[in-house]
């Protein structure tokens, strides 16, 4: 009888520590960043996505992916505490590239709440002979 007893209160207090681990959660000031227009002569442009851990536990980023080579995402790679904040510098690269209308997307996977989030940037390159 002692044993089960003692198994029993050994199990609820597994169970109660699992219930209180708090969660990480992030938001972001916005998600999508429009460059305007910007011409071929200087292709390379970049913006800088803020957020803050609003959750209760530290906050990792795992991974990010851009949809194309062409764009570049570089992270917070140490844990983002409770109430602060991180970035992620997106830059992208249009040498190389056809001018004109682009919309690219980077992929996010974190411990937050929503494991995988999106970004986006967007502009129009201009051609180098166009004024």
């Amino acid at each position: 009888m002692k044993k089960l007893t003692f198994y029993m209160i050994l199990m609820f207090m597994s169970i109660s520590y699992a219930f209180a681990q708090g969660q990480a959660d992030l938001k972001f000031e916005k998600t999508t960043h429009d460059f305007g227009t910007f011409s071929e002569n200087n292709p390379m442009v970049s913006h800088t996505f803020k957020f803050t851990n609003i959750g209760d536990a530290p906050l990792v980023i795992h991974q990010a992916v851009a949809s194309c080579g062409c764009t570049v995402p570089e992270y917070t790679q140490e844990p983002i505490l409770p109430g602060k904040t991180g970035t992620i510098k997106v830059t992208y690269n249009g040498t190389g590239r056809y001018p004109g209308h682009f919309k690219k997307s980077i992929t996010l996977r974190t411990n937050a709440k929503t494991e995988m989030m999106r970004l986006f940037i967007e502009g129009d390159m201009i051609a180098k002979d166009a004024k």
